[in-house]
């Protein structure tokens, strides 16, 4: 397997925001953070956009994805209307979670 580098940045106000990162030795992916203040809901049939608080730059030729996590789906019916939302190696905004909530319930982020 290949290693690239990938450039992080926070926006201001988010540096104690953790980075992106594997969470098992055999995870697949990175898990992502919430750059919320204070707890956001997310009623039933809610859409909302959650914030990360980063930025990326990708070498040229490569993509990043965000994907639904399979036990938040299961437990609380989270998905994303957009799965997987494609980051392209142009991109240089932050990065948001387009979160929809098909549980029966509020969830908090």
């Amino acid at each position: 397997m290949n290693t690239i580098k990938i450039k992080v940045m926070r926006k201001p106000g988010c540096e104690d925001l953790p980075l992106p990162r594997y969470m098992s030795e055999a995870a697949s992916g990175m898990d992502l953070y919430a750059a919320v203040n204070t707890s956001v809901l997310v009623e039933r049939s809610e859409i909302k956009l959650i914030p990360t608080g980063i930025h990326i730059e990708l070498p040229r030729g490569y993509e990043a994805q965000v994907r639904p996590r399979s036990g938040l789906a299961l437990k609380h019916g989270l998905t994303l209307v957009n799965t997987p939302g494609t980051i392209d190696s142009d991109y240089r905004g932050e990065i948001g979670i387009i979160l929809c909530n098909l549980g029966k319930d509020t969830f908090t982020v």
